[in-house]
């Protein structure tokens, strides 16, 4: 790693904005019914400090390790960036859990990297999570956790009321674990990516290079903060550049938060540009929207009058990922004057690969590299390799699985097939292996969803796909003798409530974007004949994918657990 200035690192930079400007507000937090609750530097500062000497004490009586783990289990809030400030002052390695997770894949984390206490923090679905948290595992709430978590565990604010500020400025070094992020592998089980401090410090100075933000900038938090691209844009940026953060209070109220936020620089997935241009065209038809930007004077107020509806008036920097932008709706918000960057980066190097640049059009690409990013193409099977300074350290506790993720001579194997044209913009254009993304930028395993859904003794086999949709699609093929018995109304019928009573038991122990819409029955037999089936009859997923993909949209649009597809 190249030498990485000291002050640039995470608590440094806290330290910096604590003395610099303890009186600026840097947090504003929804406290429900339209209340706000502000917080100043000094005032992050205090609470901080606070909870960090209660982790410390807590660790000396229980005897924790150096760099034990301190798991976060909460949708975004201020008190979400305060105890990871508060896990790293005392010298611990934060642990984010997404707030939507299963009980067992709760478990599976905070068993694996052996976590040693628990934020439990704001929640929508804490009666189905509680199960997850290993008994006796010290647990914390905060002052908007849900009723029955704040009766369990001590209160943050009490938690600070009963213990003295820690003193000085105790620094982490530049090759000291920071966090393990939990992503999901092939096999489905999540993997720890270890990343330190410094790796956050370069990557948060390679993209201040393509996107300058300072502290006059303004951010909402919505997407969760257990994901990389908000922990390095929003946490990272934050702690970097000093602008100011608002978060969403609900699904419900994003509306209106956005609106009090105004960002300046606004990221999101796919899926929401594309709820926004909806919403736009619900109220505007598209045939009208067309021609009233094609007036010169009328054009313009349309425009602003728009992006002021969206709360996007003020954003000078917009930008989507995690998974595919769609090239039409990325003209579509270029003719509304809010063009769209595209980047392209994974947990494993901190999102921090390829962007479009701005105010150029790359539609299309991902954009090139960030400086000091190298990429190539593996001629063997054109995989997207890259390195750069904010590789992970690896795969907590898996050195197998850390190997096979680079290759010999150091590039991370992105597991992404590419092309990138003379300009050195990067297209993406597959997988190498069989995960992939949804439209919500969440990585799904089709096996073990394939394992457990294969069980419905009517099935004989079953894929599972839905790149770039919201949620995955299981496909499946009838044994000929179900088949046989599914030829009247009556008999699909029985069938079919038969197999949408197996769903629901199949999606009770995913997780929410593991989830499938719905099961299609295909009853054409796969064949090796007819390509679906190789010669030691493995389903073809590429086959699946090039029949039925372009049908998929439409049988999802049915709204129907089970659809007959043929």
């Amino acid at each position: 790693m190249p030498t990485i200035a000291a002050d640039s690192l995470a608590l440094q930079r806290f330290y910096h904005w604590e003395r610099q400007a303890p009186t600026r507000i840097a947090l504003t937090q929804p406290m429900g019914g339209g209340a706000l609750q502000e917080f100043s530097w000094a005032q992050i500062g205090e609470q901080v400090r606070r909870m960090a000497s209660h982790l410390q004490a807590l660790g000396q009586a229980q005897g924790w390790e150096p760099g034990a783990k301190v798991a976060i289990l909460s949708k975004n809030c201020a008190w979400w960036l305060m105890s990871d400030l508060a896990i790293w002052m005392a010298g611990y390695v934060s642990v984010p859990l997404y707030p939507t997770l299963a009980p067992e894949t709760i478990r599976q984390i905070l068993t694996h990297s052996e976590a040693r206490a628990c934020f439990v923090g704001k929640l929508d679905g804490w009666e189905g999570m509680k199960p997850g948290l290993p008994e006796g595992l010290p647990c914390f709430s905060y002052p908007l956790s849900p009723a029955d978590a704040k009766q369990a565990y001590e209160g943050w604010d009490a938690i600070c009321a009963r213990h003295t500020p820690l003193q000085g400025e105790p620094l982490r070094q530049a090759d000291e674990l920071a966090t393990l992020i939990y992503t999901s592998g092939t096999t489905g089980a999540p993997k720890g990516v270890m990343h330190s401090f410094g790796a956050f410090a370069w990557a948060m100075s390679a993209a201040l290079k393509r996107i300058p933000m300072g502290e006059q900038d303004r951010m909402l938090s919505y997407l969760p903060l257990a994901h990389v691209v908000e922990r390095v844009l929003i946490e990272h940026g934050w702690l970097h550049t000093g602008f100011s953060v608002y978060f969403a209070d609900s699904l419900d109220s994003f509306a209106s938060d956005l609106q009090r936020a105004r960002p300046t620089i606004f990221f999101s997935v796919p899926r929401l540009w594309v709820k926004f241009q909806q919403g736009v065209q619900a109220k505007l038809p598209e045939h009208k929207l067309a021609l009233l930007l094609s007036l010169p004077l009328i054009g313009g107020l349309v425009r602003k009058k728009i992006k002021k509806a969206l709360g996007l008036d003020q954003c000078r920097v917009a930008a989507g990922g995690a998974a595919p932008m769609p090239v039409a709706l990325l003209d579509w918000y270029r003719r509304l004057g809010l063009p769209v960057n595209e980047g392209y980066g994974m947990t494993e190097n901190l999102a921090v690969s390829h962007i479009t640049l701005p105010g150029q059009n790359q539609t299309g690409s991902v954009g090139p590299t960030y400086a000091g990013v190298e990429a190539r193409i593996a001629p063997e099977n054109g995989e997207l390799q890259m390195r750069s300074p904010a590789l992970m350290l690896g795969y907590y506790k898996e050195p197998q699985l850390s190997a096979e993720a680079f290759t010999a001579d150091g590039w991370l194997r992105t597991g992404d097939k590419g092309q990138i044209d003379a300009q050195g913009l990067l297209r993406i254009t597959g997988r190498v292996k069989d995960l992939f993304k949804t439209s919500k930028g969440k990585y799904v395993a089709p096996a073990p969803i394939e394992d457990r859904l294969g069980q419905f003794p009517a099935i004989e086999a079953c894929v599972v796909t839905g790149a770039n949709m919201g949620q995955p699609v299981g496909i499946v093929m009838l044994s000929p003798t179900a088949a046989a018995h599914s030829q009247s109304e009556a008999e699909r019928a029985a069938l079919g409530q038969a197999l949408a009573t197996h769903l629901d038991a199949v999606n009770a122990k995913l997780d929410p974007h593991e989830q499938l819409d719905c099961v299609v029955v295909i009853r054409q037999p796969w064949t090796v004949d007819n390509g679906f089936i190789t010669p030691t009859f493995k389903v073809k997923r590429n086959r699946v994918d090039e029949v039925y993909g372009p049908q998929l949209e439409a049988w999802v649009a049915q709204r129907k657990p089970v659809v007959w597809g043929d």
